[in-house]
């Protein structure tokens, strides 16, 4: 129906301006055709003799010319007037010798006249010319009219075809509007205009309040449209909307999945330093809806409850270690074998103390070496060796240690997992610092890394692994690689002499110029030296950094 009242509308609207300028035609029309009539009288042969030499009668001579001339071309009137204005014709043979009603001043100076005015006769186009003699005088004039009844009755005789072809392009925008009214009805399921904008309304409020990420991609890959959970999962600015996914995502596996050149469901990727779950559904344009899911809460607590049943079957082993201990205690002491039993409690505590200090000498920052200390614990139970290698030497001036601890954490767990099959597991840590840099490297005796996945071993999603009961793994090492380029350092993977995997990560401006205050190097050095008991206190007390492996 608006349709409709727009097209009647305009339809209307073009009528009226058609009607308007046609009429100022038609008046223009008349007029001329007035002046046409005018000028052939007044050209008359011996009219202006008659005028001249004759009488203002109803019989007179220019009266039969006047009327002669009206006659032959359907004017209104014709008269013929001296200089004075007096009338020697008219079509009212009581009007002859009477003065004109209307001023023929411009006439008789010698100008043409066109105009529409009122006179005895009523309403009518007039033309008026000078009348001259053979000298070119002017004796008089000449005024023609044609009725304006017959210029109106042109005018309403052309509304009804005009109005004919107005009524057929309204029906043509009636169907017209009808059509398009039905096209949308189908394209909108029959839904008002009120009941599109509530679900616009409602659209934008779950879009920007569900705790999910979400992305509409166009054919293009342009982002058409993405909330406000996928800008904080992305770091994306609100004005990103329009640009290329391409264009407004760093290059890496994220800006791959949402350009669809990585296929799959629940696919893993990392941003920034969060673990987010990706899918892509393509739409019916040839465009894709793209949602995210933060992964790291789930990570963090799997990693953690993975490194709790780490922590326990080293607790479970060590207490059947212990119990075995006491019982060849009690059994030297019931035997009265006093020195053999001091020196079994030597050697007991002597082995974890020199795990200790070994790592303490080397490692002045107490976080990592705290770290290193319960991997030693673990690597033990795990059937597996793990020492710091002689040229390590790492000061306690750590910026962030909490990103040193992640990095050892995930190289330390990962090459647990690759040896776990070896008979005589071998793991080597060594840290250094290069003036402000810090340099972390792990090696083991595994497999190794062909040189063909050596690319792909830092990217979110690669394992070789069987993924864990809590979820997917390949996040580890891409976490390794996002936390040393924040630090503006590489990752890198190599063979190990003799077999196995060296990987190396450094982190530039890790280390600052002077030590912390508070965290004297004493300090450090005593803080995994109070025995096997402290150890496995210190191990517990960072499970989080601890943990992490290529998962």
């Amino acid at each position: 129906m608006m349709q409709l009242a727009i097209a009647t509308g305009v339809t209307a609207l073009a009528t009226g301006l058609f009607l308007a300028p046609l009429s100022v035609e038609l008046d223009n029309q008349a007029m001329h055709r007035a002046l046409s009539i005018a000028q052939t009288t007044a050209a008359e042969p011996r009219l202006d003799n008659a005028l001249e030499s004759s009488r203002p009668t109803r019989h007179g001579p220019v009266q039969r010319a006047a009327e002669r001339i009206r006659n032959a071309t359907g004017a209104e009137y014709v008269v013929i007037m001296n200089r004075q204005g007096v009338r020697w014709s008219h079509t009212d043979p009581d009007e002859i010798g009477r003065r004109v009603s209307t001023d023929p001043s411009r006439a008789l100076s010698g100008h043409e006249v066109m105009e529409i005015d009122d006179g005895t006769l009523g309403r009518s186009a007039r033309g008026k010319v000078p009348l001259r003699n053979d000298s070119r005088e002017i004796i008089g004039a000449v005024s023609v009219g044609i009725a304006y009844e017959s210029v109106h009755e042109r005018l309403l005789s052309t509304v009804p075809q005009l109005l004919a072809y107005a009524g057929g392009a309204l029906a043509v925008g009636a169907l017209a509007a009808y059509l398009v009214a039905r096209r949308l009805q189908r394209r909108t399921h029959d839904l008002a205009f009120s009941d599109i904008s509530a679900l616009l309304s409602e659209r934008e409020a779950m879009l920007h309040g569900i705790r999910e990420g979400f992305l509409a991609l166009d054919n293009n890959g342009r982002i058409r449209l993405l909330n406000d959970e996928a800008q904080r999962l992305l770091d994306l600015p609100p004005e990103v909307a329009g640009e290329m996914a391409d264009a407004a995502l760093p290059p890496g596996r994220t800006a791959d999945v949402l350009a669809g050149r990585v296929s799959g469901t629940d696919l893993l990727t990392v941003s920034g330093p969060r673990v987010l779950v990706v899918n892509r559904m393509p739409t019916d344009d040839g465009g894709a809806v793209v949602t995210l899911r933060d992964r790291t809460e789930l990570e963090r607590l799997g990693r953690e409850l993975d490194s709790t049943r780490g922590l326990i079957d080293a607790l479970r082993a060590q207490d059947h270690e212990h119990a075995n201990q006491l019982h060849t205690l009690l059994g030297l002491l019931e035997l009265g074998l006093h020195e053999e039993a001091g020196s079994f409690i030597t050697h007991a505590v002597g082995a974890h103390r020199a795990t200790a200090e070994q790592v303490t000498e080397r490692i002045h920052d107490p976080l990592v070496a705290s770290l290193l200390v319960g991997k030693a614990t673990m690597a033990t139970e795990r059937g597996a060796s793990l020492t710091i290698s002689s040229s390590t030497h790492l000061p306690d001036r750590l910026i962030d240690p909490h990103s040193l601890v992640t990095v050892l954490g995930n190289l330390v767990d990962n090459a647990l997992d690759a040896t776990v099959a070896v008979p005589d597991a071998q793991l080597e840590v060594q840290l250094h610092a290069d003036g402000r840099t810090a340099v972390a490297r792990v090696s083991d005796n595994g497999p190794g890394v062909p040189t063909a996945h050596r690319a792909s071993v830092f990217t979110e999603g690669w394992t070789t692994k069987e993924p864990p009961p809590h979820g997917q793994r390949g996040i580890g090492l891409a976490l390794v690689r996002r936390l040393a380029e924040r630090y503006g350092g590489i990752t890198m993977v190599g063979d190990r002499p003799g077999g196995g995997a060296v990987f190396t990560v450094t982190l530039p401006d890790a280390l600052s110029d002077e030590l912390p205050e508070g965290r004297p190097a004493a300090a450090s050095r005593a803080a995994a030296t109070d025995g096997p008991r402290d150890n496995d206190n210190v191990a517990n007390a960072f499970p989080d950094e601890a943990t992490g492996a290529n998962q």
